[in-house]
């Protein structure tokens, strides 16, 4: 199975989609694959009896479909791209562009810049992504970060009043 997973944030990612499609239907892809949407329009592959749509996952369910999948498709969210390395996984990224309205600026492709450094792959080209599903990276075995997320270290330095009520 492939997971293909495109975040929540509420902008579409279409053009991840549509590659989809595209790559199932020149057979690069043939096995089953899960896809997690978020907002993206998935009209195009409603006909598809391989493709199972979810807009959303939770947290542990993503987790047994990542452990579960010989590869994963990921968008280039730091959060995504942290759990998919604490796993172990064997995961390929997409980063979402400003350009194609896909998020609110290039963030996602300057992280998926500086994750290759450690040889995580990343791809801007359909032609690009579907060798890389094709000849997908071996599992990944670092660490990305080796420090707390920033939510914990937030909580941590500035610690919720407790409100007597």
């Amino acid at each position: 199975m492939i997971l293909m997973t495109l975040g929540t944030v509420s902008f579409p990612f279409d053009r991840a989609v549509l590659w989809l499609k595209i790559l199932i239907e020149r057979g690069v892809i043939s096995e089953s694959v899960f896809l997690q949407y978020g907002y993206s329009d998935v009209s195009v592959l409603k006909g598809y009896s391989q493709v199972t749509l979810e807009p959303t996952v939770t947290l542990d369910e993503l987790v047994k479909l990542v452990n579960a999948s010989r590869l994963v498709i990921s968008h280039a969210g730091q959060g995504s791209t942290r759990m998919l390395a604490a796993q172990g996984s064997n995961f390929i990224l997409l980063p979402r562009l400003k350009r194609y309205g896909e998020h609110v600026d290039d963030h996602q492709l300057l992280f998926a810049k500086a994750v290759g450094k450690l040889g995580i792959k990343s791809f801007l080209s359909l032609d690009e992504f579907a060798q890389g599903v094709l000849e997908p990276p071996p599992y990944f075995q670092q660490k990305i970060f080796n420090t707390p997320r920033l939510t914990d270290y937030l909580l941590v330095q500035y610690p919720p009043e407790k409100i007597a009520v």
